[in-house]
């Protein structure tokens, strides 16, 4: 299934200045001007100027005239585009298929690529953030059709239209939402069509006749009906291998061997510049002119063109070939150094006591669950349970750090504890009973209390200290229970373990 992100840069031009110069300041309006004969009329806003009723074509001597302290530049729409296609070079980190979207945009189709972020909305939420940080205004919505996610991106109110319901979406929309001409929008307007809903209900024959073609096609590219190809931009330094075929291809038997060979055409280019495969991209075409994508990568640099190519295998039954697969390409999108080393000796037996390379085995589980799946515990100095143990990654050195012989922990801890109904004889004993999940349980034996008091230093300054106790039914269930405060203050009880 298509999924295709439309990125929109609504202040780009003004956005680029500041970030190349650091001036003016972003509570100061800045405008861009172009010369249109001998008028000079606003070719672009910021933010601070469009909330002060600054407009896109307004001459320049009447924005003067409203805002007295406003900041001209030249507009520079040849340099706005270069810059936008680096921009796109960038965004390929999320995806092979990166597209310029001129004078404000960006595609990006995730099919495929969306898991290694945590999914369509973490992926939004991560690129809107890091453009945010780099003084970059943007917005984003995904969906299945280019059109529909440019309209949701500018006109809509949600970021993700899910699949299946483009229609939906789009038809609430105003007409501006189709990627139309100023002069047809203004026709529709006088018309009174206001939303995509209503243009789509009218009759198509006299809806051509009166707007032409172009407004049934992006009516039918922003409902899904018809397909509109994305073409990837791929940098020039970008290590890439291609296959074209003179008769198409659907059996997956034949795009595993494509893969393999590509593998090793693409390693033997990258052996030349001394680089190892960090993450690399697979791109086919369809001779429908449509396509799909898949991204792997790997725990460090590789030109193992065996291993590279088994990675795709598992994900490979996904593609859809359609009627027949005519192109296929693989795209080193990341790479690094990588040295040559020797990892034997002819005639001498390696130490048993070297590690073992497990990163192939990241690798294949990284592409089977997804990247962010795949990690290491470290234990953290500290005795409060839930900060006990951290995640990194799998190929990380050891940090040195180990967690007390004698510290008795249940191997299940609940994040986070869950509260129980609890009855102690005293106050400072442990509790004779406990209903957790709707069942009583009767405690047979009991050991504590430990208390664990809180870390001030981590922001646990208002917290209660924790009396900790390991209690066992009468039906030899054990549990690790916990008292957030003392009786007398109104303490709960929790159930934060289990030892099984």
């Amino acid at each position: 299934m298509r999924r295709v992100v439309s990125l929109y840069l609504p202040t780009w031009p003004t956005d680029r200045i500041r970030r190349r110069f650091g001036e003016p300041p972003r509570d100061k309006p800045l405008v861009t001007v172009s010369a249109t004969g001998s008028r000079r009329l606003i070719a672009a806003v910021d933010a601070t100027a469009d909330g002060l009723g600054l407009r896109i074509g307004m001459p320049l001597a009447q924005a003067q005239a409203l805002v007295p302290d406003l900041h001209v530049c030249d507009a520079t729409p040849d340099d706005d585009e270069t810059s936008l296609r680096q921009l796109a070079c960038w965004a390929i980190r999320y995806s092979p298929v990166v597209a310029p979207d001129p004078p404000d945009g960006l595609w990006i189709d995730i099919a495929g690529a969306d898991h290694l972020l945590g999914g369509e909305e973490a992926l939004l939420a991560d690129l809107t953030t890091r453009l945010g940080d780099r003084g970059i205004a943007a917005r984003a919505a995904v969906a299945d059709a280019p059109g529909a996610a440019w309209g949701v991106a500018r006109y809509g109110k949600g970021c993700v239209v899910p699949s299946g319901r483009t229609v939906d979406a789009v038809a609430p929309l105003p007409v501006a939402a189709l990627r139309l001409s100023s002069e047809t929008l203004n026709a529709m307007h006088r018309l009174g069509i206001e939303r995509v809903g209503q243009l789509a209900a009218m009759p198509r024959a006299p809806m051509v006749r009166r707007f032409g073609k172009e407004v049934a096609l992006r009516l039918d590219q922003a409902m899904g009906h018809v397909f509109e190809p994305i073409s990837p931009l791929i940098p020039h330094e970008t290590a890439i291998a291609t296959l074209t075929f003179a008769e198409p291809i659907a059996r997956l038997e034949d795009l595993k061997q494509v893969v393999r060979r590509l593998s090793q055409d693409l390693c033997r280019t990258l052996t030349q510049r001394g680089e190892g495969i960090r993450r690399l991209d697979l791109v086919i075409r369809r001779v429908d002119e449509k396509g799909a994508s898949l991204r792997v990568g790997t725990a460090k640099a590789t030109r193992d063109h065996v291993h590279l190519a088994r990675l795709f295998d598992e994900r490979l039954p996904t593609i859809d070939p359609g009627f027949g697969i005519e192109e296929v390409a693989l795209i080193a999108s990341r790479t690094e150094l990588l040295v040559e080393q020797q990892t034997e000796v002819p005639g001498i037996a390696q130490d048993d006591t070297v590690d073992a390379d497990i990163s192939r085995l990241v690798d294949r589980l990284g592409a089977r669950v997804g990247a962010h799946r795949v990690y290491r515990i470290a234990p953290v100095p500290t005795l409060v349970p839930e900060r006990m143990a951290r995640k990194i990654s799998p190929l990380a050195p050891p940090t040195g750090s180990v967690w007390p012989e004698t510290l008795l922990r249940p191997t299940r801890l609940l994040d986070p504890p869950e509260p129980v109904v609890a009855t102690a004889l005293l106050p400072d004993h442990p509790p004779a009973f406990f209903i957790w999940r709707r069942l009583r349980h009767k405690v047979h034996k009991a050991d504590g209390p430990e208390r664990i008091t809180p870390e001030w230093w981590n922001g646990d300054k208002r917290a209660a200290p924790r009396d900790y106790y390991r209690v066992e039914t009468d039906q030899g269930g054990r549990f690790w229970i916990f008292r957030d405060a003392p009786a007398d203050q109104g303490g709960r009880w929790w159930l934060h373990g289990l030892f099984e």
